[in-house]
């Protein structure tokens, strides 16, 4: 959506970055008030379920984001439609993270999960590095409305073949095909979903795992939607340069959460769970703020690049150690733990995509882009006192 905003919509329509920043906030809006509603779908119907239908639903939306471009619709009336197809976009991409990470605890032994986790972000990341090349390659040769269609497609082909080809507990189920007995302790999905909600409200790690993945949010959601603009407007790198630049900085980001959750996994068998689970989120949140500063003061564009890309792959090294710690304090209702700690993400990270210009337009784009490396120290302090453990399960 950035691409097409950034490239044609705004221009084509007369939409000015502060009301795109608006349609960019309204998917995030609604994605964060429904996320916990979407951790209590999660933790009932299991991973495969929730995937495929948040497969199916933005699928549905991505195509008819390229159709409000058909014409049919008024140019005055563009920005609204856009508004109100991107906001019911955000209330069906709610199961993502906390069902991908439920999949994970489901799927792998405790030692693995932190790479598992780290694997399933970064292979998201991938998206996000390749989509202003390849998405505006797109839109060059067919136009964005027609691109938002190609997107559509693939991802519904994609939801129908995890629904055909997945599984909750692989497992555990192959154990029930082999022997035609359940295995003993096998979990079953929850009947009961909100019971145990208000234990996880009250779990002071948990609450302070939130507000620092809120951190994370503010960080990342800041380099998505506004890197793009930032390099082509305001550095004058040009349109080309700004589409390859800005996807190295999320390729970075990619790379390293896998590579984070395997020093994560590490970590926690040398240093024991609290101080290994914590070591990386604590140190790389920390050295994210600091390499963003350097960013912003840079002059030059190689550095200005290199900064930002070493700021937001750090970044990415402590992905894996939230999602694994968040399903762990939730024990039975580790969907719906993921869901409360990704509604703080998403709750502070979607102020990005509008303060970051409203700040800009005040006091310049050095402290529009500065004030994520403020949030990103608050969040990595939060680490010390974190205490991650498994949660006891609620039947």
């Amino acid at each position: 959506m950035a691409s097409a905003g950034d490239e044609r919509i705004m221009k084509q329509f007369g939409i000015s970055t502060e009301q795109m920043g608006v349609v960019y906030s309204a998917f995030l809006v609604v994605y964060t008030v429904f996320m916990i509603p979407g951790g209590f779908f999660n933790d009932r119907f299991g991973p495969r379920v929730a995937l495929a239908a948040m497969a199916v639903g933005t699928a549905l939306f991505c195509a008819f984001t390229g159709m409000v471009g058909w014409g049919f619709i008024a140019m005055s009336q563009v920005w609204l439609s856009l508004l109100i197809v991107r906001s019911l976009m955000g209330l069906l991409t709610t199961p993502l993270h906390p069902a991908s990470a439920r999949a994970a605890a489901n799927w792998f032994p405790e030692p693995q999960r932190a790479l598992a986790n780290g694997l399933i972000t970064g292979a998201a990341l991938l998206a996000y590095a390749a989509v202003h090349p390849l998405f505006g390659a797109l839109i060059d040769r067919f136009d964005w409305p027609t691109a938002f269609l190609i997107s559509a497609a693939c991802t519904a082909v994609l939801a129908l073949v995890w629904f055909a080809c997945s599984s909750d507990r692989p497992r555990l189920e192959s154990q029930v095909r082999l022997s035609g007995t359940r295995p003993l302790g096998a979990a079953t999905h929850s009947t009961s979903v909100p019971q145990g909600f208000g234990r996880l409200l009250r779990d002071r790690n948990l609450l302070l795992l939130t507000l620092s993945y809120a951190a994370v949010g503010y960080f990342q959601y800041l380099f998505f939607y506004w890197m793009h603009y930032y390099f082509d407007e305001v550095v004058h790198m040009g349109k080309s340069e700004s589409r390859f630049y800005s996807g190295i900085p999320n390729l970075a980001m990619a790379i390293c959460m896998p590579l984070g959750g395997w020093l994560t996994d590490k970590a926690q068998k040398q240093r024991g769970q609290t101080a290994g689970r914590t070591l990386v989120p604590r140190i790389g949140m920390a050295a994210s703020a600091v390499l963003l500063l350097f960013g912003i003061f840079a002059t030059q564009p190689f550095w200005i690049v290199l900064w930002f890309t070493l700021s937001l792959g750090i970044l990415g090294l402590c992905e894996g150690a939230f999602w694994t710690t968040a399903v762990e304090l939730g024990g039975t209702r580790g969907g719906t733990a993921a869901a409360i700690m990704n509604t703080g993400g998403n709750g502070i990270g979607l102020l990005a995509p509008v303060v970051t210009p409203w700040v800009s337009a005040k006091l310049g784009w050095v402290w529009g882009i500065g004030l994520g490396a403020f949030v990103a120290l608050a969040g990595a302090v939060c680490w010390f006192w974190i205490e991650p453990r498994r949660g006891a399960p609620d039947e």
